[in-house]
């Protein structure tokens, strides 16, 4: 995926797990998560900028990416949340910073609210945290995945790369737009994408979001103040809930705020870390 490889694997319980680090041995560990329907790629250019004071791990979730696809996959919250608990151990990690975009911010608080995965920090990035969650379009496709799987492949790839688009408030580099719609194509890749949006159900935030006050650790909630598929009216909801949690609303990005404003998120980021 032009120049973002992945070179380790772990077995996971829901299929094999792609994953590197970047970054010095000795420095202070951080964790990037992606969300959907994305992967480790968007935290790319985030990822080496971060790597220059930290060691950065980074990873593709099962049915995501570089990793495993495959029917009958386990790709819900529920499963993911298992699979970062699994993964820290596999890593060492007792107590890292976490950076978590999307799907991934659901992730990481079930692994610490429900799997008792500590971490020292917690940055969310325009995180999936809040019933409801889901567009009319993802709802759409999640009622009728079996319907969408059967389309020719190049009605499926031109609805994933108009929907990858809609992510971006000021527009996707072609060769980025490539990169992030290509895992999703192909005999395994197409079933993938209509897979891991049928299993995305709230129940999964549900079980968590009534705990977010329980939440005792620093907690950063970036935003892109231009999201239209989790508005920022979200992220003060969430920061309203989330016990001394700072909103930090980023001017001029979308949902894909690594793509639209990657200093900017960069810059707010490595100061929390700090």
């Amino acid at each position: 995926m032009q120049d973002w490889t992945l070179r380790e694997t772990y077995q996971s319980q829901s299929g094999e797990v792609r994953w590197d680090v970047l970054g010095s041995d000795d420095a202070d560990p951080v964790v990037l998560l992606h969300g959907t329907p994305f992967s480790s790629y968007v935290w790319r250019g985030v990822a080496r900028a971060l790597a220059t004071t930290h060691r950065v791990y980074v990873w593709d979730m099962p049915g995501y990416g570089t990793s495993e696809m495959s029917d009958g996959q386990d790709v819900s919250l529920a499963a993911q949340g298992k699979v970062f608990t699994e993964l820290l151990a596999h890593w060492g990690l007792d107590e890292p910073s976490v950076v978590a975009h999307d799907f991934g911010g659901a992730v990481s608080l079930r692994a610490h609210l429900l799997h008792g995965a500590r971490y020292r920090r917690l940055a969310l990035v325009d995180p999936v945290a809040l019933a409801p969650w889901g567009s009319p379009f993802f709802r759409l496709v999640g009622a009728n995945a079996t319907v969408f799987e059967q389309l020719p492949p190049a009605l499926h790839a031109a609805l994933v790369r108009e929907y990858v688009t809609s992510a971006s408030h000021r527009g996707l580099h072609p060769a980025t737009l490539d990169a992030l719609v290509e895992p999703w194509l192909g005999e395994a890749g197409q079933p993938a994408f209509y897979r891991q949006i049928a299993q995305a159900d709230q129940r999964y935030t549900d079980e968590v979001q009534g705990r977010y006050g329980e939440l005792s650790l620093p907690v950063l909630i970036c935003w892109g103040a231009e999201d239209t598929w989790i508005p920022i009216e979200k992220g003060r909801e969430l920061a309203g809930l989330v016990p001394g949690s700072r909103l930090h609303p980023i001017a001029g990005a979308g949902h894909l705020v690594q793509e639209d404003a990657p200093a900017e998120l960069t810059a707010a980021l490595l100061g929390f870390l700090s």
